[in-house]
């Protein structure tokens, strides 16, 4: 029962996720760039839960989002998935009492979600590369992303550690109790 409460209550966070992203962050963008909160969300699904659950988030909210917003459907559910693969290798690497080891994981993942979403669409949609540009905003999406990992952090970790203990309990008896 506890696992569907769990489940059930990152699927209103996703969509109240989604709200605050296209409703909220549109009027408060830096130089025209919004920050991506479903890379935030997705990596700490995959911090916390199991590497199957942040991969599994990560396709469902790519699907969601390409459905709604995008028109080719499936680029962003590759890359949250990856997003939701790789943050479960960042928790068998690093530490996440570490909130430096967060600010660098969110870089990193912002700047390769990003990288890869731009050359994919540039594949996909043909158009003319423009690097400065281009490196102009995801500069600034990284950083905005890191921002509010530092404003949000200590409410994620609160829920990202009752999510681990209820998913990594184990169910046999160990001889110590």
């Amino acid at each position: 029962m506890k696992k569907f409460i769990i489940n059930l209550s990152l699927i209103v966070i996703a969509i109240f996720v989604y709200i605050l992203q296209e409703n909220f962050f549109s009027w408060f963008t830096i130089s025209g760039v919004m920050p991506n909160l479903f890379i935030i969300y997705v990596l700490f699904i995959g911090l916390f839960a199991k590497k199957t659950m942040g991969t599994v988030y990560g396709i469902f909210i790519g699907l969601i989002i390409d459905l709604l917003v995008e028109t080719k459907i499936g680029v962003n559910a590759f890359l949250l998935g990856a997003v939701g693969f790789l943050a479960a290798t960042f928790d068998k690497n690093f530490s996440k009492d570490s909130r430096i080891t967060i600010m660098l994981m969110v870089l990193g993942t912002t700047i390769a979600y990003e990288t890869l979403s731009y050359f994919v669409n540039f594949a996909i949609y043909n158009f003319n590369i423009e690097i400065i540009s281009f490196m102009r905003t995801l500069a600034i999406e990284a950083i905005y992303n890191v921002i509010l990992t530092i404003i949000f952090y200590s409410a994620i970790k609160k829920l990202g550690y009752y999510i681990e203990e209820e998913y990594g309990k184990s169910k046999i008896l160990t001889k110590y109790f």
